[in-house]
């Protein structure tokens, strides 16, 4: 059995300013902006969607393969995957390039400014598949190279691959026609509800035709936990975490939770539901990589919340 990821992999570059944006912007100046903010942190952490699936599920005892593109730069994140054990035949390194990479400053308001790289991820992966196994391996296929996003749907259908198609922040640059070609024969669509909006206004389709070309579909709500569309609707709650930091990468952590609980043979609702528990460890800390939990930490949670799996799962 494989998980395949396609995505990004990418650099988060954290700066934080201690003074406010507003204190530097004049109104009637905008059409001229210059303007310099004197940062006093910096943090490199890892993130990109596929490595962030990858690295929750690697927690969950999985080796996926992440299929993307990295650049020169590559060396701190790939010893971080070695030392997780996981594959790294599916990376495509572009020598010439950078990693992508996203510039965020933070203001004492916490109002953010964002500049996004895209750098070796304009390149597809253009792994080779050596082996596929229809009736066990699933594949998600998340934001990351717009020809991917394009050509992997299509090639996991012909093959009978399970797939899920999460495509997140690269909605718009996939045209109405992109978008419908790769739902349609889906296993399941999963976005939160934001972008649920944006994709079905950009295929011109209604939330009943989306759940007619797809399997399922799950929309995350964030604080107000999840739904799960298919069979018979479900609405999935949240676990608690200890504290709440930094909600980044929840969306992540929780598509590995729900991954492991699929490939684990739980039915959809309650592998959303371990989704839920995966994603309250990533809320506790600042990064999408930062947070850590075992087996039996991740069990504990989800059994105070949701009560225990219908099946043992590790």
């Amino acid at each position: 059995m494989s998980i395949y990821i396609s995505g990004s992999v990418a650099y988060d570059r954290i700066m934080t300013f201690p003074g406010a944006f507003e204190e530097h912007l004049l109104p009637d100046r905008l059409h001229i902006l210059n303007v310099c903010f004197l940062i006093d942190r910096v943090d490199l952490k890892r993130g990109g969607t596929a490595g962030n699936i990858a690295y929750n599920l690697a927690l969950l005892g999985e080796k996926p393969h992440i299929l993307g593109a990295a650049g020169k730069d590559f060396a701190i994140y790939e010893a971080a995957l070695k030392k997780l054990k996981l594959p790294r035949d599916g990376i495509r390194i572009v020598k010439d390039e950078f990693t992508a990479a996203a510039f965020i400053i933070t203001d004492r308001s916490n109002n953010q400014i964002t500049a996004f790289s895209p750098a070796a991820m304009r390149f597809p992966c253009g792994y080779a598949f050596p082996e596929l196994d229809p009736l066990r391996d699933i594949a998600i296929i998340g934001p990351g190279n717009h020809e991917d996003m394009v050509r992997l749907p299509a090639f996991f259908r012909e093959r009978g691959i399970r797939y899920i198609f999460d495509p997140g922040q690269q909605i718009p640059a996939l045209s109405g026609s992109e978008l419908t070609e790769a739902l349609t024969g889906a296993f399941m669509c999963i976005s939160n509800d934001y972008e649920l909006e944006l994709i079905l206004k950009r295929a011109n389709l209604t939330k009943k035709g989306l759940a007619e070309r797809v399997e399922w579909l799950i929309v995350t709500l964030g604080g107000k936990g999840s739904r799960v569309y298919g069979g018979r609707s479900s609405n999935i709650e949240i676990a608690r975490p200890a504290r709440v930091l930094d909600p980044t990468g929840a969306g992540d952590a929780y598509r590995a939770g729900l991954i492991k609980g699929i490939v684990a043979g739980l039915g959809i609702p309650e592998a959303a539901a371990l989704g839920a528990s995966c994603a309250s460890f990533c809320v506790e800390h600042s990064g999408t990589q930062e947070h850590s939990f075992t087996k039996k930490s991740v069990l504990s949670r989800h059994q105070k919340t949701f009560g225990r799996l219908s099946r043992e799962i590790f």
